[in-house]
């Protein structure tokens, strides 16, 4: 599993309600909310993202509320990959749960640029960033998380299991 694409930089504490705001968590779709992903910390960030794109930021990304929306946000606009030092524990959860790849690399997040273009071998962990020709360790993902990213998030996976 791979993904490449051009960096959207953001830094410490990005939080929920600017990945996507309250005020918009009245929408049910994953599409709808897509629209309105980073609005308050990026109001042109949906004009400008394309499909594969990846998100860099440094330390406790996704900190705020619980709610599923932000990673179903992130993930319906687009983003191919989250990449941060670190996440808050329930936005990691959240975004495994729905298939949304996401990885920690401090080293990666603190020299990625915004606008390089950076590629992504789940598989191993390498990323790559192609503008800097620079690579950085990740943790490859578990064998679990792997089936979980694969079948497009935890419910999708449990559904093919109870097939069987």
């Amino acid at each position: 599993m791979e993904a490449k694409g051009k960096v959207f930089k953001y830094g410490d504490n990005v939080d929920t309600d600017v990945i996507i705001p309250a005020r918009y968590l009245n929408v049910s779709s994953g599409e709808e909310l897509a629209k309105y992903c980073m609005i308050d910390i990026d109001p042109d960030f949906v004009n400008n993202m394309n499909k594969g794109d990846i998100i860099v930021a440094t330390k406790n990304f996704g900190c705020g509320s619980s709610r599923e929306h932000a990673p179903l946000a992130i993930k319906c606009a687009g983003v191919s990959c989250v990449i941060a030092s670190t996440f808050a524990r329930i936005f990691y959860r959240n975004a495994i749960n729905i298939g949304m790849p996401i990885l920690e690399c401090e080293e990666a997040a603190n020299d990625i640029e915004n606008g390089n273009e950076v590629s992504i071998n789940f598989d191993t962990g390498v990323i790559t960033n192609i503008t800097k020709n620079k690579t950085y360790q990740a943790q490859a993902f578990p064998e679990f998380i792997k089936k979980i990213m694969e079948a497009d998030g935890l419910v999708q996976q449990t559904k093919k299991r109870l097939e069987k």
